[in-house]
Order: structure tokens, then C-alpha cells, then sequence
């Protein structure tokens, strides 16, 4: 059977965002395919070093956000990142095979440094996380990575270094593909082109009912439409974007949207059909995270899984060092 081999940085709940991006693709590839989902502590402190209580505070959080969309723990691979360290070895392997050049016009380094306002003060870890992704996938001979839009450079960097091990020393790592989700990128809501934690403009998947329907509510529409009455601007609106993708009653979009472009619909009625929509989505999701609020239970998930991981990771790291002709001791 196949491998996916994907992850979440642990800084925080996930959110919309993550689901349209990978998550769905992660629910229906998991029957198809020996799923591994890697809780990315690691990277994570790329940019948290100063902050590790938050990285670690958020570890079961993201695993409980993965089995609650429906990732079945008794399929699903869920990984520590900082529990195997073939990965560190693998990825000062794959660091000799890229340049600080290539590295430093990767767009979404490029994008993230800025947001974070490195510039020269860039530390090494971020810079090269394209490098330990590259080995966080490769160390489990992974296939197919379900990712957003805006992690694609970082796959074909991936892709770049595997083909070029093997090009050095024989076949010996598995080149992967990238799959993206139905949605490649969501709109924030408040129209910035990306959801994002740091941006605070996302719906997170354990938002409470008060706050899901403020933040809905409250969220960016036509700036200049001032009464329900004026005609209203559909395309590039978030709260329609949102409908196109969460209300599966299409009659009612279509609806909505020609009345709200003729006038005849107030933001309100959009938005409050628009929290119904996610409301319906949010209430399984809801329901599977109460099943699995144990932080007992969900830690000998995280142990099991990263047993199994470490296994995976040794066959390949011994198969690495065979083919780089290293002195074994």
C-alpha cells in the first residue's frame, strides 16, 4: 500500500483553513492509503524557540483537531516529530545537496520571513525548514503529501533533493507528489488572502457557538455597500466565498447571490445562513473531539503511532547510510 506522509505545527488549534487544505484530502485518502500524520514539534520551534510551553501545549490539540474531522486512530499513523531523530540525520544528509541561495528564493521562506519580520535575524532552523520537511518525508519512503496552495515549493524542494540523492548514490529514497485539497487557499476573514493563525483572522476547528457566530457576524464584506438596499458585490466577497465552499444547499447561494448584487438581501441574512452552513459542518467535529478529550488516551495514540513511525524511520536511515558507503560501527 502507499504512503502519505503529512503534518501540523503544533502553535495552536487548526483551523478552516487546514481543513479545505489537507485535512479532507487526509479523511478520504485514509482507507486508500498507509496514512502518517506528523505533529510537527520540531518545526514548530523554528520560529517558537523562545515559547517551547506553547509548542508543547498545543501537540495533543492538533491531534485531537485530526481525529475529530475523522481520522481514524485505528488506520492513521500520528507522529511525534521530535521523537525521531533519524529525521535530524536525514536532513544534514539533504542540506549538503541544496544551496543557501536556492533556499533563500523559496517564495513561501520568502513570505513567512517577511510576515515575521526576520529579515537579516533569520534563524537557521527557519530558513532551512524546507530542508527537514524534505526529510520528514522522505524518512518515511512517503508517496503522496496532502498540502495547502502555499506549501508547493517546499514539496518540489523535496522532490529536487530526493531526485538528486538518488541521482548521487543509486535509488534509494521514494520521490513524492503533492496533492491539494479541493480548496488550495481560504480566505481569511477579513479578506486577507490567507486564514492564518498569526493573522488572528481564522475560525479554529474547536471554536465554541458564541464565538463562531461573532466572528461570522463581524466578518469583511462589500466596504462599499452601506444599506442592505445597495447593490452588492458577490465575486472576491469572503462571506460568499465561504458559502461556495461550506453550504451545500447551492440553490440558497445562488439565491443569496442574486439578490444581494440586485440589493434585495441585507449582510445579516447572508451571514446568519452562511453560520448555519458552518455550524452543521462544526457538529460532528464537535462530537468526535468530546469522544476523544482523554489526554491519556490521546498520548498512548501519539506513543503507538510514533513507535511504529520510528521503526519506519530506522529501515530507511540504515538503507541511506548503506547507500552513502558511511562506516557502520
Amino acid at each position: 500500500m502507499k504512503r502519505i506522509l503529512t503534518g501540523d505545527r503544533p502553535t495552536g488549534p487548526l483551523h478552516l483553513g487546514h481543513f479545505v487544505g489537507s485535512l479532507q484530502n487526509r479523511v478520504e485518502l485514509q482507507n486508500d492509503y498507509d496514512t502518517y500524520i506528523l505533529i510537527a514539534d520540531v518545526q514548530a520551534l523554528t520560529d517558537n524557540f523562545e515559547k517551547p510551553e506553547k509548542v508543547r501545549d498545543n501537540v495533543l490539540q492538533v491531534l485531537q483537531d485530526n481525529i475529530a474531522v475523522g481520522l481514524d486512530p485505528e488506520k492513521v499513523t500520528f507522529i511525534l516529530q521530535s521523537a525521531i531523530p533519524q529525521t535530524a540525520e536525514l536532513t544534514v544528509f539533504l542540506a549538503n545537496l541544496i544551496s543557501v541561495n536556492k533556499l533563500g528564493h523559496n517564495p513561501t521562506v520568502k513570505t513567512e520571513m517577511k510576515q515575521k519580520g526576520f529579515e537579516d535575524s533569520v534563524p537557521l532552523g527557519f530558513f532551512m525548514y524546507p530542508v527537514s520537511q524534505a526529510a520528514d518525508i522522505a524518512i518515511y519512503d512517503a508517496n503522496l503529501v496532502p498540502v495547502g496552495e502555499d506549501q508547493l515549493p517546499h514539496i518540489e524542494v523535496a522532490r529536487q533533493l530526493v531526485r538528486k540523492f538518488n541521482g548521487i548514490y543509486g535509488q534509494t529514497l521514494v520521490e513524492p507528489e503533492a496533492k491539494v485539497g479541493s480548496v488550495s487557499r481560504l480566505v481569511g476573514l477579513d479578506n486577507n488572502a490567507k486564514m492564518s493563525k498569526s493573522l488572528n483572522n481564522a475560525i479554529y476547528l474547536n471554536e465554541s457557538s458564541e464565538s463562531l457566530k461573532q466572528k461570522v457576524m463581524s466578518m469583511y464584506t462589500d466596504p462599499n455597500r452601506v444599506r442592505a438596499t445597495d447593490p452588492g458585490k458577490v465575486e472576491g466577497n469572503p462571506v460568499f466565498i465561504y458559502h461556495d465552499i461550506f453550504n451545500k444547499n447551492k440553490a440558497e447561494v445562488e439565491d443569496l447571490k442574486e439578490r444581494y448584487i440586485k440589493g434585495r438581501v441585507g449582510d445579516v441574512e447572508v451571514k446568519q445562513k452562511l453560520l448555519a452552513s458552518l455550524e452543521e459542518l462544526m457538529e460532528p467535529i464537535s462530537s468526535r473531539r468530546q469522544k476523544y478529550s482523554d489526554q491519556t488516551v490521546l498520548t498512548e495514540i501519539l506513543h503507538e503511532g510514533t513507535k511504529k513511525a520510528y521503526a519506519t524511520a530506522e529501515g530507511v536511515i540504515d538503507r541511506v547510510k548503506d547507500a552513502m558507503k558511511l562506516l557502520r560501527l
